[in-house]
Formats: C-alpha cells, sequence, structure tokens
C-alpha cells in the first residue's frame, strides 16, 4: 500500500507547487508554457463571452480560446458532472450564482481562486477572496422608457402586487435561474426594509397570510398572485418589456446592464432606480479555475486578460463589459460615465453566505406557489 501511496502523494504535491508556482507568474512568464498549450476553455455566463474570445485570440496569436456561453445553473451541474466523470471540461469558468458557487464548488474543490498579479494591488480584499470578482452585476427593475418617458411608473416594489400591474410583471423563473431565486431570497432577507415599504405604499401595518413568515414572502406570494409571468429567459423578458412603439408595457427583472443592446435590438430598456426599498440585487461575477485544468497557463492567460489591461477602461479585454450596469471591481478602471454610480445604486449587494443559508426555503416557498 505504502507503494502506492508514496507517488500519488508526491504526485499531488507536485501538482500544487506546480499551480502555486504558477500563480505567481507575470504574463511574460505564463505566455511561453501557454502558448505550448496553445488552447484554452472557457465558460462563461454571458454571451459577451464570444467578444472576448477575437479579442484574446488577437493579443495572444497561437492561443485558441474555447468558449461556450451556458447560464451559471448549467455551468453548476456540468462541473459537477465532469468532475464526477473525472472530465477535465473547462480551464476557466466565468459564473455568477455566488451563493451556490461558494456552498457547492469552492467548497468542493471543483473550483479553484486565482488573482492575477498584475491587478493585485487594485482590487479591495473582499473582491479576491474567497473567488476572484471581476465585475458586479444585477438583476433589478426595468421599464420602457419609451412609454414613461419621465421615469420609472413605479415607485415602490409593492405597487407590483396591485392590480395596475396584474399579469404585467414578467421575469425569468426563480427556479430554473439561480440569480434570479437570489433576488427572492434578498426580498426575504430584507423583510424589514420590505414591511416599511408595504406601510409606506398602503398606510397600514402589513398582515401576513397563512404559511406566511415575513413581509418578504408576503410580498413573493402577492406578486405570484397577481398573475406575475415567467418565462425563460432574459431575452424574452428584455424583449417584452423594452420593444418599442408599445402603449402599456409590462415592467420586469432583468439585467441593467442590458441597456447596452437597446439600439441594436429596437428596446428602450432603463433602469428604475428611485423604487423603495430597492430595485434588486447586485451580485459578484467571478472568474475561477478548474483546479485540474488541461491548460494552466493558458487559463491564467485568460482570467488575466479579462481584468482588463492598464487603461482607464480596462481595455480590449474588459470592453464587453465596460458598459452602463456593471461595475468594474477594480478601483483603477473608471466607472462607465452613464452608469448610475454604485454608491447611488438602489440595488441591494447580497450577502453569498446569508443567501445559501435560506436559499432552499425560499425555492420550496415559491415551488408551492407554482
Amino acid at each position: 500500500m505504502y507503494k502506492i501511496l508514496a507517488p500519488l502523494c508526491a504526485l499531488a504535491l507536485a501538482t500544487t507547487a506546480h499551480a502555486q508556482d504558477l500563480d505567481s507568474q507575470s504574463t511574460a512568464e505564463l505566455l511561453p508554457q501557454a502558448q505550448k498549450e496553445a488552447k484554452v476553455t472557457v465558460y462563461a455566463f454571458t454571451s459577451r463571452i464570444g467578444r472576448v474570445e477575437k479579442a484574446f485570440e488577437t493579443a495572444y496569436p497561437g492561443i485558441d480560446m474555447v468558449t461556450f456561453d451556458m447560464s451559471s445553473t448549467e455551468q453548476i451541474a456540468r462541473i459537477k458532472s465532469e468532475a464526477a466523470a473525472g472530465v477535465a471540461g473547462a480551464d476557466v469558468i466565468y459564473i455568477s450564482d455566488a451563493p451556490v458557487v461558494l456552498t457547492e464548488l469552492l467548497s468542493q474543490d471543483l473550483v479553484a481562486p486565482y488573482v492575477p498579479p498584475r491587478v493585485a494591488g487594485d482590487l479591495p480584499e473582499h473582491f479576491k477572496s474567497p473567488l476572484l470578482a471581476q465585475r458586479l452585476s444585477t438583476k433589478v427593475l426595468m421599464y420602457n422608457e419609451e412609454a414613461h418617458p419621465d421615469g420609472s411608473p413605479v415607485k415602490n416594489i409593492w405597487a407590483l402586487t396591485t392590480p395596475a400591474w396584474k399579469g404585467r410583471v414578467i421575469m425569468v423563473d426563480p427556479l430554473q435561474r439561480g440569480d434570479y431565486l437570489d433576488l427572492m431570497t434578498e426580498l426575504v432577507l430584507k423583510s424589514d426594509d420590505m414591511a416599511k415599504a408595504y406601510e409606506a405604499t398602503f398606510g397600514k401595518p402589513i398582515k401576513l397570510g397563512a404559511g406566511v413568515e415575513n413581509a418578504g414572502e408576503q410580498f413573493i406570494a402577492d406578486l405570484f398572485a397577481n398573475d406575475l409571468v415567467l418565462v425563460g429567459s432574459t431575452d424574452d423578458v428584455n424583449k417584452a418589456i423594452g420593444a418599442k412603439g408599445q402603449q402599456n408595457p409590462p415592467i420586469g427583472f432583468t439585467s441593467y446592464s442590458d441597456r447596452r443592446d437597446n439600439e441594436d435590438e429596437g428596446w428602450a430598456l432603463q433602469v428604475a432606480n428611485d423604487v423603495e426599498p430597492s430595485n434588486g440585487i447586485v451580485f459578484p461575477a467571478f472568474l475561477a479555475l478548474n483546479p485540474k485544468a488541461a491548460n494552466p497557463a493558458a487559463a491564467r492567460l485568460a482570467i488575466d486578460f479579462m481584468m482588463g489591461d492598464e487603461s482607464e477602461t480596462g481595455g480590449d479585454g474588459f470592453k464587453p463589459f465596460y458598459v452602463a450596469g456593471d461595475w468594474p471591481t477594480r478601483t483603477d478602471i473608471a466607472p462607465h460615465p452613464d452608469a448610475v454610480p454604485l454608491a447611488d445604486f438602489k440595488g441591494w449587494q447580497i450577502d453569498p453566505a446569508k443567501t445559501a443559508k435560506i436559499r432552499a426555503e425560499v425555492a420550496d416557498f415559491i415551488l408551492a406557489l407554482q
């Protein structure tokens, strides 16, 4: 038994030491090995990864970036199944859904942290650990600004539960997409704020229904009872809300950054940022390594590239994400000039650990409503 275990232990130690060595290397030091690997595979929760692929291959000729656009929920399932099957899968994981990533992937060593040395000094500690956050994203209330040129038609989130919005609130099914479940969970976590907002809207303290434990759950129950429309993708939400020429468009929850497509898609999406007590959530987009990456040097090079260059806007690697509605985590990249400053944004920044504790309970509550 010793003769078998000793070489395995030595191999594991050597692999760990090699990874630590790569973690400390500059891009110039990583490049020769990355060129030998000649490939890097990336799973990403956004279609913008296609633009990163082109820019990366221009910056590093001879290294083929292979990208797969899939939701964070799909990524999590795939990473788990590939690990169980002993398949390497992606080298780089670009993912949201922080509560699940931290509790089910990182805790099981299915993803590994990596902070490029070049940018480490420009990141607050909480964006470097336990995983590297590249930017902050959102799931927030959006409306059609062509139909409502004077601003959001909703000033308090409880208005969405009233007859005026019956059957006219739309979102992706939170049992199908993790970031929407995180949104529902945050409403429950912020139940004290939700109770105050209820009283501000209706002029009386909230009364909880049967089987409802707090104001956040009551809001969710009332929203579903008001014929909430559930769809399969954010594109469906964006089209329904943002399409021009509508007299009475719906309102709903989607990504603030999707306003970037207004011109190309003919939309009129705008964020509702004057809504009490909040318009939704702000959460990190993580960049992580596969600890068993087939192309470890190229993987680190790709993550470094996606963190942006030394220019004020992050250059080609960060360009797809330098839009109003996404906030860079690097302190030396200027916020997008058209964005609502993060300090003035009404979205709640999630605490992944707190979300993870009650997320399953919120999912069960929603399941009972459907």
